[in-house]
Parts: C-alpha cells; structure tokens; sequence
C-alpha cells in the first residue's frame, strides 16, 4: 500500500477556462523540473501513463495516426473510449480525443525544465472537477518523474481524497461554477 500521508496538493492555480461558442476548454499550465523528452514519455507510454493519468492506454500514444483504446480508471462501469492520435510531434505537441473531448498537450523547455500545458474540451458542469483532478495528476506526475512515485491518484479514489475536496472548492470559486447536478 502506497502512503499518501505526507502529500497534500498546493493551492488552486495555473488554470483557466475558455469558452468559444457552445465549447469549453479547461486549460492548466505547470511547470516541471524535468526535460521536454522525459515528459513526452510520461504522456505517450502505456506504463507511465498507468503510474499517474486518469485513464490506461493499450498502446502508445506517441505517433500521429494511431488507434489506441483509453480506458477510464475508476469508472463505476467499463468506459472504454477507441482514440486515434491526431498530432504527436515528440517532445512538444501531443493531441487526440478522449471519449468525445479534445486533449492536447503542449511541452515547452523552461527553466532547465517543463511547462506543461493541457487544453481539456470538457462539458462546462465538470471543470472545476476536472481541474482539480489534473491539479492532482499532475502532483502524481512530478513526484514519478523525480523518482518518488505515490502512486496514481484519480477517480472516485481522488474524490475522496480531503485535498481533492479543497481543491473542487477552490476552482469551482475561481470559475465561478456549482457542483454538477
């Protein structure tokens, strides 16, 4: 069993939300210590994805034009979403679809690191969720890159999880949005 005393997400932060249309985009920038490449690892390879993101790949997504199986963690039923990867312009510019929302990544040197930012088309109800799901993901993230992995933190585990809890709060107040009926 992996200890999870010692972590306790930071505040809310380095998220915006964009609307264009009917359409509503999520977008979370962080910076990470680590290089583009290690990063771009992280994003695209079925083991480490398994270590830190909200979903398990069957395959690879580091290649423009494959099909890949993405299976939500954590789902009270099976949801298995096919996805096909629309841009992988390794280590800077990853995008594809996950379950009828658009994903992209974008890696950019930084410091003798990352910044990282995620573009996440989500239905406008779930963006304080999914920040602060990501908000954790992310924390999950740099702790596995640094070599201290606690292991994947996502779903109904997340929500019940008391930093989750704060953070919902606090981008549902940055956004100005309820929770979801």
């Amino acid at each position: 069993m992996i200890d999870r005393e010692p972590y306790a997400p930071g505040p809310a932060g380095g998220a915006e939300v964009r609307k264009d249309g009917d359409k509503w985009t999520l977008v979370l920038v962080r910076d990470l210590r680590h290089s583009p490449e290690k990063v771009w690892q992280a994003l695209t390879d079925p083991a480490q994805l398994r270590e830190w993101a909200p979903f398990d790949a069957d395959g690879s997504l580091g290649a423009a034009g494959r099909t890949v199986k993405l299976t939500t963690v954590g789902a009270p039923a099976p949801m298995v979403s096919e996805t096909t990867v629309t841009r992988a312009e390794a280590p800077r510019l990853l995008e594809y679809n996950w379950g009828g929302q658009e994903i992209r990544w974008q890696l950019e040197a930084a410091g003798g690191g990352t910044r990282l930012t995620l573009w996440h088309n989500i239905d406008r109800r779930f963006i304080a969720m999914g920040a602060a799901g990501w908000h954790i993901c992310f924390d999950v993230l740099e702790r596995l890159l640094s070599g201290h992995p606690i292991g994947r933190l996502v779903g109904p585990d997340a929500m019940k999880f008391g930093g989750w809890q704060q953070l919902h709060a606090e981008y549902a107040k940055q956004f100005a949005v309820g929770r979801p009926e």
